[in-house]
């Protein structure tokens, strides 16, 4: 498999990282993943906004090409890996600074691209599980999408292998957060829910694509803190993510949902879908 590096694309078997690296000795990495469309990446602007962002507050400095950079890698990775599409992970961490903790910025970033196919179906609707690990504090202002993925791995092994299954994360003070690869949204009397940046959830470049289309069909859209019980007493609950997109419900622990069924889920995935061809065609 080849992959982007530092500018340049490589086997996967001839790149070797140091040793030294921070993303390695102290999780100093920030990462976005995102998919391709007939070879073309979708919202890639927001992922590179919020890396950005991310960046900024770990004092990482990012090459101001670097947008360029990867809107050029995504085609040159596809046809090297003999792909029509792919799932991306852009990582970025602080570089090989060595033992101890810096005090100043990082200045050499290192830059690796990922890419593997994507799944070979995606699914039309999850059931939901409250998991009993509780979603932990970000470690900054914010949650970013960083190398600090502790409390996702341990979330997995605690739902186990059940691929049509996405577990549901609450804070410790019991208030809904976010699933362990999404963000969560419900649905009641014409208005969209779903909880703010003080429950601990990442926010999500799919997430907020999607309160924008629900403004646009006329939703009133409210971020906040929600019980577990107000949350379950939806009458649509779905899930986002930048791979699977809009994924709707059937089920939330032992209470069911209209699933892929949901009119407004529906509606969401058609102005989606919509937002899609128009990326496409765009670059055609």
């Amino acid at each position: 498999m080849f992959l982007y590096v530092n500018g340049e694309i490589k086997k996967d078997k001839d790149i070797h990282i140091s040793p030294y690296e921070h993303g390695f000795l102290y999780g100093a990495g920030l990462f976005e993943t995102f998919r391709t469309y007939e070879g073309v990446p979708f919202l890639l602007t927001d992922h590179m906004d919020r890396l950005k962002e991310g960046a900024g507050e770990l004092n990482v400095k990012l090459p101001s090409s670097l947008e360029t950079d990867i809107r050029e890698a995504v085609p040159a990775l596809l046809k090297a890996n003999g792909w029509k599409d792919g799932y991306f992970r852009l990582n970025i961490s602080g570089g090989a600074e060595g033992v101890g903790l810096p005090a100043t910025s990082y200045n050499h970033p290192l830059c690796i691209l990922y890419v593997k196919p994507l799944p070979a179906e995606m699914p039309d609707e999850k059931k939901g599980a409250t998991l009993q690990l509780r979603r932990n504090s970000p470690e900054g202002e914010v949650r970013r999408k960083s190398h600090h993925y502790w409390n996702n791995i341990l979330a997995k092994r605690e739902l186990g292998e059940q691929p049509g299954t996405e577990g549901i994360f609450l804070t410790e003070a019991g208030v809904v957060s976010e699933g362990i690869t999404s963000n969560i949204f419900f649905v009641k009397n014409e208005k969209l829910f779903t909880p703010d940046e003080s429950c601990g959830c990442l926010r999500g470049i799919t997430g907020r694509f999607v309160q924008h289309a629900a403004l646009a069909l006329g939703l009133e859209v409210y971020e906040g803190r929600f019980s577990l019980k107000e949350a379950q007493q939806a009458e649509e609950v779905f899930v986002t993510n930048s791979i699977q997109e809009i994924i709707p419900l059937s089920s939330w622990d032992d209470i069911s949902y209209p699933g892929a069924s949901g009119p407004v889920t529906k509606n969401l995935q058609k102005i989606y879908s919509s937002a899609i061809r128009s990326t496409i065609e765009k670059h055609q």
